[in-house]
């Protein structure tokens, strides 16, 4: 909420009587608050207060909330985070193996896993962008709020496989695939 209500203040510093005609009472003022906090509570408090402030240096009318919304989700460049658009683009194009590549962020590779790496080399961008769009968005969202994303390495195999069997259980092998074979 404080950083609803900083933003808040800063509207009423910089649009002054735009705020004051928006915001007559303290009851509507209050309404407006627990609005606009239901819509911003997905993004980081600093990420609200920056985009107030960006708004605030650049718009010569009192931003409404769509305008923060918009800001805030544009914010995701200061993270390192590239447009969707061009996230999905790296997947696809990236070869395998796909853990051991260059990422512009982690949340591109993760996001082209949880799509499937099959799926958007085989299906048209109509059926495989919206789907990794939904989760590429959702792990935008979780670094800024802050997550440390991990991308797992899956464990190496070793390097000889140690499996001996007995010499029935050897015979027993032969058996079963002679059975499998006359089937």
């Amino acid at each position: 909420m404080d950083a609803v209500t900083r933003l808040f203040e800063d509207f009423a510093l910089a649009y002054h009587n735009q705020y004051r005609k928006a915001f007559p009472n303290r009851s509507t003022l209050d309404r407006a608050k627990k609005y606009w906090l239901g819509h911003l509570k997905c993004f980081s408090p600093a990420q609200v207060v920056r985009a107030g402030a960006e708004l605030v240096s650049s718009s010569e009318f009192m931003p409404v909330l769509a305008d923060v919304v918009n800001t805030c989700r544009r914010d995701t460049a200061l993270f390192g985070l590239p447009p969707t658009r061009g996230a999905y683009h790296e997947a696809c194009l990236k070869p395998s193996p796909k853990l051991e590549q260059n990422w512009s962020h982690r949340a591109v590779y993760l996001a082209g896993r949880a799509t499937g790496w099959q799926l958007l080399a085989s299906e048209a961008e109509s059926v495989s962008f919206p789907q990794f769009e939904y989760h590429y968005l959702r792990l935008c969202r979780q670094v800024v709020e802050g997550a440390e994303l991990q991308a797992e390495s899956p464990a190496p195999l070793p390097r000889q496989v140690q499996a001996e069997l007995s010499p029935e259980e050897l015979l027993e092998l032969a058996s079963e695939l002679r059975r499998d074979l006359k089937s």
